[in-house]
């Protein structure tokens, strides 16, 4: 016995999936207006004292007084280490964009993001650190 399915039957089925292909395709081909990505607004230390706490990641990283990679050194913070986050800010260059946190704890000054976890709390960042140095 063989079974017969009307045309529009089909076509019920195939419409769903080729909604979903048009939208996945707009939504890959869609192009931010101009050169730069979207960023979050910048947060300043006055809004609040401090915007969460962090723990250093990499074995070794330099605190700097500005937010640069050629900026003066301020001294070396290790992994485990347990800064103050106070300030956020996005700093784009030629070669490269990247975020940086002002920080505070035994040195005050900027570090990379990348080389910090960031935790709401200090309690958070205390058992991230205990992790960390074992």
């Amino acid at each position: 016995m063989r079974v017969v399915v009307p045309f529009y039957v089909r076509q019920v089925r195939i419409f769903p999936l080729l909604l979903i292909c048009v939208v996945l395709l707009y939504a890959c081909n869609r192009t931010t207006s101009g050169d730069f990505p979207v960023v979050p607004p910048l947060t300043y230390p006055l809004s609040r004292s401090v915007i969460g706490y962090g723990v250093v990641s990499a074995s070794y990283t330099q605190v700097v007084d500005e937010p640069e990679l050629e900026g003066g050194s301020q001294g070396y913070l290790r992994r485990g280490s347990i800064v103050r986050i106070i300030e956020r800010r996005f700093v784009a260059n030629q070669a490269e964009s990247e975020f940086w946190v002002l920080v505070e704890g035994n040195y005050r000054g900027w570090l990379r993001e990348v080389v910090v976890d960031i935790y709401d709390n200090e309690a958070q960042a205390g058992t991230a650190a205990e992790f960390m140095i074992q």
